[in-house]
């Protein structure tokens, strides 16, 4: 498997507004997200574990599914297993001045960890890295599933998938009943999800909330739905305690790409300049990345 990254991050970022044609590869099946983010990544429960002791659990969010078969909170019916709510854990995807595949920059939806100006990830090869991220697109190879990389070689041209060959020394994957406790999470307590499901579907999630989710996921145990309670109350505490260089720089993130900071003339149009990320996220403490080599 080779893949050409430089000046792509197709997988890290949701490029869907500036795409030729639509794209719904992420909507089919019978469950909807209750949110409107493409290429979530989704966690293992070791990867959650990374992240809270890292103090970057304000990195995390959950993604639930609409299921009319499911249990119903807040009006909503929602992914459920054995009458917990089912969700995934991913990274957020804050809006970010991006120029992916040769594009003028603009406000995109974007991996909280991707540098803007490099398109690299500030994280790459550190404890934290997700294993979906190092293992991509090595799962969908194996699979016979179709990549983020040819979805953006049809889009924009180039080669981006340079070895189709999957890596032999792929790890295992967690699909069906396996996934449960490890990348397929149930929130123990359905009812102190009131009011947190009706947010998600309104894309209006709190930190509280945000952290009620790490904290069911690192407390999990493997392949059941049981939640260690002792565990998930110390996570919690600890997750409600993060204040990284990324959740800071995402409430930024956000505010400048509302328009809420007028640029140099005075015009609420925010510019999209990915050199912002050097006041944004790198002064916040994020780390440098390597850029491209000639």
């Amino acid at each position: 498997m080779e893949v050409d990254c430089e000046g792509c991050a197709g997988c890290c970022i949701d490029w869907r507004a500036i795409a030729p044609a639509a794209s719904d590869h992420e909507r089919r099946g019978p469950r909807q997200p209750l949110d409107d983010t493409y290429n979530l990544v989704p966690l293992t429960r070791d990867d959650a574990r990374e992240f809270l002791d890292a103090g970057l659990a304000d990195a995390l969010t959950p993604r639930l599914w609409r299921d009319e078969s499911g249990v119903e909170i807040d009006g909503v019916s929602v992914s459920a297993i054995g009458g917990k709510p089912a969700f995934f854990l991913g990274l957020r995807k804050p809006p970010k001045p991006v120029g992916p595949f040769d594009t003028d920059p603009t406000w995109l939806p974007t991996c909280a960890f991707l540098d803007p100006t490099t398109l690299q990830c500030r994280i790459h090869g550190t404890e934290t890295y997700p294993e979906e991220c190092a293992d991509y697109p090595g799962h969908n190879l194996k699979l016979e599933q179709r990549t983020e990389c040819e979805r953006v070689e049809d889009a924009f041209g180039g080669n981006r998938l340079v070895d189709d060959d999957p890596p032999a020394d792929l790890p295992g994957f967690l699909l069906g009943p396996q996934a449960v406790g490890q990348k397929v999470f149930v929130f123990p307590d359905p009812e102190r999800l009131s009011g947190v499901v009706g947010r998600a579907a309104a894309g209006a999630l709190t930190d509280e909330d945000r952290a009620l989710f790490v904290a069911a996921a690192v407390a999990a145990a493997p392949g059941t739905t049981e939640v260690n309670r002792d565990r998930f109350e110390s996570a919690l505490s600890a997750a409600r305690e993060a204040d990284s260089w990324v959740g800071r720089a995402i409430a930024e993130w956000e505010e400048r790409a509302g328009g809420s900071r007028a640029d140099a003339d005075g015009d609420e149009t925010p510019v999209a300049d990915p050199k912002l990320a050097e006041e944004v996220e790198v002064a916040r403490g994020a780390p440098e990345t390597p850029g491209w080599r000639e």
